[in-house]
């Protein structure tokens, strides 16, 4: 990571990342201060904020990292106000928090069910209704949230998570409309198998030995033969942010390497002149 002396397409700016320390959180950090952004980012990871923190500004950054749970009102707030105390203002913000947990409507419990959506969905709306009034001081801003394919299209035993994703997406639609007026703009990001720490950790559930070998399995599935990198979804995010995507709002950006692009039937090798072979209605 190269930082000291860049400029970029965020020159200028303030940006909050929550879920910063690590993941596509962290691959965000690190292209927004490659492109000139001051960086204020929370995670819950104490000994994972300190040393990103200290490998960007010995890379010459102006970034901050902050020790916060996120679903918590009174840290998020604590946080935020933090950030204006400091700042003034807030240009951009990436919501990049989530957990996974596994489980059908039946088999999962209240409990977990309230821990997915407090983290993924709850996190999000507390930092987007803090930074909305920085955003408006600024004059602008961009919120981004990290979203999911399963928010489109779900596999099987993940309820909560899905459910989760689909609320994001559509909190996202909500918050742009409200706030377009104000030069506020709020798009989502449903990306697809991304090489994340989370994602290794669902591959050594299934392959302890040879999680890189379940990674490459799951990958070939794609249309693209591989799953995605975290920095290519920062790279969306980076878009979205930037002036580049000026007149763009309330979308959702699928990164997913093309993945709902296709259908599972697979037709055979030959069909005949009537063009037979599985459909999808």
């Amino acid at each position: 990571m190269t930082v000291a002396g860049m400029g970029g397409l965020l020159q200028g700016s303030v940006s909050v990342v929550a879920g910063g320390s690590s993941g596509i959180g962290r691959a965000v950090v690190e292209r927004f201060v490659e492109h000139g952004s001051v960086v204020e980012f929370a995670a819950n990871d104490p000994e994972g904020v300190a040393d990103f923190e200290r490998e960007l500004r010995g890379a010459g950054a102006d970034a901050r990292g902050s020790v916060v749970d996120v679903s918590d009102p009174r840290q998020v707030g604590a946080f935020m106000e933090g950030v204006g105390r400091r700042h003034g203002r807030v240009s951009a913000l990436v919501n990049s928090v989530g957990i996974q947990r596994y489980g059908t409507v039946e088999s999962t419990p209240p409990e977990i069910w309230d821990e997915v959506l407090a983290v993924n969905v709850r996190s999000m709306f507390l930092m987007a209704k803090h930074a909305v009034p920085l955003m408006r001081t600024n004059g602008a801003g961009a919120i981004v949230n990290i979203a999911s394919v399963q928010a489109l299209a779900s596999q099987q035993n993940v309820v909560a998570y899905a459910a989760s994703k689909g609320a994001i997406v559509a909190m996202t639609r909500a918050m742009a409309v409200d706030h377009g007026h104000e030069g506020i703009r709020v798009n989502s990001i449903s990306p697809g198998s991304i090489d994340t720490p989370m994602l290794r950790a669902a591959a050594r559930g299934v392959s302890p030995n040879d999680p890189g070998g379940v990674i490459r399995e799951w990958g070939s599935m794609y249309p693209m033969r591989r799953v995605g990198l975290a920095a290519e979804v920062a790279d969306a995010a980076l878009y979205l942010v930037s002036p580049l995507s000026s007149f763009v709002t309330g979308a959702d950006l699928r990164v997913d390497g093309g993945l709902l692009a296709g259908v599972a039937l697979v037709a055979p090798a030959e069909v005949d002149d009537a063009g037979g072979g599985p459909q999808a209605e």
